[in-house]
């Protein structure tokens, strides 16, 4: 039974239709449970769906819990890992807010902006419920050694460009965080153009700031699209 239940809550498999139907309900209530945030005023149906989601988030926290030790393999071990693995994280992050606005002998956690917040946690269950979602996180684990040189080479562009430019045009940045600032949005090729380089020596930098940024940005995008297919191709393969 208890297997079941595992292969019911996990990604769907291929012909298993009632953990497909599982996942996209799933889905549904992650969607739903999303829904009061875009708006300023809650009234009485936003808390329902609130509550409603919020108790099906905690029966599905409790059924991962469950089985945990088919998910880790560790036997008994795996129920006092699972609390603290990234998405029991994230799931009890989206429960937990529901649950401190109601509590009113917690006056400093009723700020209740700051703990809405966290109930966008939600969207992040949705990785659990998508094959697409599972492949790109594989594609993200696979992949992550050279992910990692490209965002140190960007890290490391951004920071030498803004101490540069910082030198250069003292008067234009009044700290080096704004320096920072400008040679993200440079290297991004976003230009906001809230501060900009004036001298002549500046604006060059800033143009090679731009077509260094399109090849620093398109490296992570060719990285994932191709392990991505890779991916793809290995699934069609084993299928």
């Amino acid at each position: 039974m208890r297997r079941r239940i595992y292969e019911i809550i996990e990604v769907s498999e291929d012909g298993d239709s009632l953990s497909k139907a599982y996942d996209i309900f799933m889905m549904m209530c992650i969607i739903a449970s999303l829904v009061p945030l875009a708006f300023k005023e809650q009234n009485g149906v936003f808390n329902v769906m609130d509550w409603i989601t919020t108790i099906i988030f905690v029966g599905d926290y409790m059924l991962r819990l469950f089985t945990a030790d088919y998910k880790l393999g560790k036997g008994k071990v795996s129920y006092i890992e699972y609390p603290f693995t990234a998405m029991a994280i994230i799931d009890l992050l989206s429960i937990l807010p529901s649950f401190m606005i109601i509590n009113s002998g917690i006056k400093l956690l009723r700020v209740t902006r700051l703990i809405k917040t966290f109930r966008v946690f939600r969207v992040f269950k949705s990785f659990r419920y998508s094959k697409n979602i599972d492949i790109l996180v594989r594609v993200f684990k696979r992949q992550k050694d050279s992910l990692t040189i490209v965002a140190f080479l960007a890290m490391g562009y951004i920071f030498v460009t803004a101490l540069v430019m910082f030198n250069i045009e003292p008067d234009t940045f009044n700290s080096f965080f704004d320096a920072i600032y400008w040679a993200t949005v440079s290297l991004t090729t976003v230009g906001y153009g809230d501060i900009y380089a004036t001298s002549g020596i500046g604006k060059i930098l800033t143009m090679i700031s731009s077509l260094f940024g399109i090849a620093i940005v398109a490296l992570p995008a060719g990285i994932i699209t191709a392990g991505y297919m890779s991916e793809i191709n290995a699934d069609d393969k084993y299928n």
